[in-house]
């Protein structure tokens, strides 16, 4: 580790002095957003070989030099060829193959590599085809939901009602998902999807760094695939602290051939764009007459609409009786309870029927909803709102009584859509079948039935699938693995051939072509044969002694080398097995963390909670944690003692009181400064 420091340290010395053609440089850690305003890893510059793209630098900040590079392409240096303003104009090269590129940045203030930096088009596609995703909400911290199936529940006692061997969907998974999927269809000859865009809310708490810092991770896993992404901020990205750093500006537009990308920031508790930003919208659409406009914002426009099950028609803001039928139908964020920004949420639609914008992409109610506004001059308009396709808040399927209550009555999931959208302003949603389908989410189940773990150990990467599509998927996808590590045969069963690797960054990565088929499979990439069984411990239980018939939660501290596959528990009473529960990972991104369950209850006073974690090559750890008399027992094996296939009994340990439970918050927070 420290070997590939100093090396990395030396490379970028003496690229101070010359940069050797086709060398890569070597781009120290620094925060994207120190160096630039935009690209950034959700605001990619786009052109094609010959073009001249632009660079914005941060304030302070003087470029010296540009290059692109990806797993399979370059690097190539970019030629600054002027500046305006303070802008950077560069221009991408002739010969340069396309793809999406990570940028390499050179400044007076320090290098950054920036995935998803810059997007070279072989030519303009004359269909936009779009994969939405919205509300991410990657978060550091614990915030997940349970799928099986269709089946999606906020707790694990809900789900377990409808399945005994449910999957937890972290956020951050759940948007890893969304991505790989899209990375690997996306990114065919035949451009089965052109672009990512997400609709906001892509960290669930703003100064959460970490939480900005995984979501680049997850970018990065699609657009080194091939596909690119655009994301707009969201409330939950407010104020952009970080936002802005990690993601993209405030607002912008790309021009992508005949198609005009506008990303507005609809703000945080404002929950709409200031007069000022439409006003800028305006310019934007006045300087690109010839193109098809889709915009981006977080906040939906519409509340209801008023028939035919989501058509608005007939209607134009522009006329004051017909505005004053359209504003009840708006959304209070818009509009304003007491029509307080009316003038804002009227000259948005003007501006929408004025300049023929064809598709509206929003987020935020973490429900499906699609609105087709046709004026008066019979122009269709689409509004399409998303549900979340990573944060587990929303409405459960089936809905609970909770949701009912709150008048959620039609079932939701984590989910994604496909548009396409045409060089002469027709929208389509090719896959769905009743886009006003009262009864069923009419979102694609992207992730909630294609599901990406990854695992990255000091001694290799693994990656679990779990594809409950109907189907196969191929495509590529990237991994990050360790310096000289190889795919295993041995302990892969999904067909792959390696397209390449290179180290980027820092990092190295490797790119596959894969076929992932139907149900769970596995991908390991490794420097030898696992044979390291990992470490399981039951960390404490909540509460810490369980009332007979009462539900409890069951805490676990684990770890590999490489990656845990499965974690499960079972509850043992007269000595058989009389439940079992899977346990899942809190920090499903990191090799060693802490796992939770919760047991609906056991009808015992006295009961063994056994763990038992296996490993990507087979290799499994047990403990056991004896409930009942007059302590509450851990009874552990220690990793030397952990055997592959099975594990020996161990020795009773203490019980664990308080101060185990605060060290075992610790952790992952010791474990994170190691590394």
């Amino acid at each position: 580790m420290l070997g590939r420091k100093v090396i990395s340290l030396l490379i970028a010395l003496f690229a101070l002095a010359a940069i050797p053609a086709g060398t890569v440089w070597a781009a120290a850690p620094t925060t994207p957003g120190d160096i630039l305003i935009q690209p950034l890893p959700g605001t990619p510059a786009i052109g094609m070989p010959g073009d001249v793209i632009e660079i914005y630098p941060a304030e302070g900040v003087t470029i010296q030099g540009l290059q692109i590079v990806s797993i399979l392409h370059g690097p190539y240096n970019l030629e600054i060829v002027g500046t305006d303003n303070g802008i950077v104009k560069a221009k991408i090269p002739e010969d340069a193959a396309p793809d999406v590129y990570f940028l390499v940045v050179k400044s007076d203030k320090g290098e950054v590599t920036i995935p998803n930096g810059v997007w070279v088009m072989k030519k303009a596609p004359t269909v936009l085809k779009i994969a939405q995703g919205s509300d991410l909400h990657v978060t550091s911290g614990s915030k997940m939901g349970f799928v099986c199936g269709d089946y999606f529940q906020k707790s694990i006692t809900g789900i377990l009602e409808y399945c005994k061997s449910p999957v937890a969907l972290h956020s951050y998974t759940a948007t890893d998902s969304f991505m790989t999927y899209y990375g690997m269809v996306g990114a065919d000859g035949e451009n089965v999807i052109n672009i990512i865009l997400v609709t906001g809310d892509d960290v669930d708490t703003n100064g959460d760094r970490e939480g900005y810092v995984l979501l680049d991770r997850a970018i990065l896993h699609a657009t080194a695939a091939g596909t690119p992404l655009i994301t707009v901020k969201g409330n939950h990205d407010h104020p952009p602290t970080y936002y802005s750093k990690y993601v993209g500006p405030r607002y912008f537009y790309r021009v992508i051939g005949d198609f005009l990308i506008i990303g507005l920031d609809s703000r945080g508790e404002e929950r709409h764009p200031e007069m000022e930003q439409l006003q800028w919208m305006e310019k934007v659409l006045q300087d690109h007459p010839d193109k098809i406009p889709i915009v981006l914002v977080h906040h939906p426009f519409w509340y209801i609409s008023r028939q035919n099950g989501g058509v608005v028609e007939n209607l134009t803001a522009f006329d004051d009786n017909d505005w004053q039928q359209i504003k009840k139908l708006a959304s209070w964020d818009w509009v304003g309870r007491n029509g307080e920004y009316e003038d804002i949420a009227r000259y948005f639609l003007q501006l929408v029927e004025k300049y023929n914008v064809r598709l509206v992409l929003s987020g935020h109610i973490h429900r499906d909803k699609p609105v087709l506004y046709i004026d008066k001059n019979g122009n269709e308009h689409w509004f399409y709102a998303l549900t979340t396709t990573g944060a587990p808040d929303k409405t459960s399927n089936p809905p609970s009584e909770t949701d009912k209550q709150r008048g959620y009555t039609k079932p939701s999931w984590y989910g994604s859509q496909i548009i396409y959208v045409y060089d002469n302003g027709t929208v389509k949603f090719p896959f769905v079948s009743n886009l006003f389908d009262k009864e069923k989410p009419v979102s694609l189940p992207v992730p909630q039935k294609f599901i990406v773990f990854r695992q990255d150990g000091d001694d290799g990467t693994a990656v679990k699938f779990i594809n409950e599509l109907g189907k196969s998927i191929s495509g590529p996808i990237v991994l990050q693995i360790p310096s000289g590590a190889k795919v295993d045969p041995q302990a892969t069963n999904i067909t792959y051939t390696v397209l390449g690797e290179r180290e980027i960054g820092g990092t190295y990565y490797m790119l596959l072509n894969v076929t992932v088929p139907e149900g769970i499979s596995q991908i390991t990439v490794v420097k030898g044969a696992d044979n390291q069984a990992p470490s399981v411990k039951v960390g404490y239980l909540s509460p810490s002694k369980p009332k007979p018939g009462k539900a409890f939660k069951v805490y676990i501290s684990a770890s590999d080398n490489v990656g845990i596959r499965d974690m499960k528990v079972q509850i043992i009473s007269d000595g058989k097995v009389i439940a079992e529960y899977p346990a899942f990972s809190m920090k499903p991104a990191e090799v060693s963390a802490t796992y939770f369950t919760e047991v609906p209850g056991v009808d015992a006073s006295e009961f063994t909670i056994k763990v038992i974690a296996t490993d990507f090559y087979g290799n499994t750890a047990e403990t056991t944690y004896t409930v009942g008399g007059s302590a509450t027992t851990p009874t552990t094996t220690s990793p030397a003692e952990s055997t592959t296939e099975s594990a020996t009994q161990g020795t009773t340990g203490s019980t664990c009181g308080p101060a185990a439970l605060v060290g075992l918050a610790l952790v992952p927070l010791l474990l994170r400064r190691r590394k």
